[in-house]
């Protein structure tokens, strides 16, 4: 029975757990999605821009992408590396007509 308990309490922190994980990566993408509304930037200018770690920047983009909401614009050196990288925008205004 007690053995139960710890099971239980462990699988509701665990669910716990991954809800929040999941709002703060939901919140990330739309902090990112705004910020590429009003910026054309790659990854890493984003992640200076917001604060938000890189590797959750490129999970944001493949979702975004999926989704029809960013594209990659050009490719050129990024202002903070100074090496070869595309460019993001989720403006619709600036997406490259296919």
């Amino acid at each position: 029975m007690m053995r139960t308990n710890k099971s239980n309490s462990f699988n509701k922190s665990f669910k716990k757990g991954l809800q929040s994980k999941s709002t703060t990566l939901k919140t990330q993408e739309k902090t990112i999605f705004n910020y590429l509304q009003r910026h054309t930037a790659t990854n890493t200018m984003v992640s200076y821009a917001t604060g938000i770690a890189q590797k959750n920047i490129c999970r944001a983009k493949r979702n975004l992408e999926k989704a029809g909401l960013l594209q990659e614009t050009e490719q050129k050196l990024c202002k903070i590396t100074g090496h070869r990288a595309w460019y993001l925008t989720t403006n619709k205004n600036l997406f490259n007509k296919e």
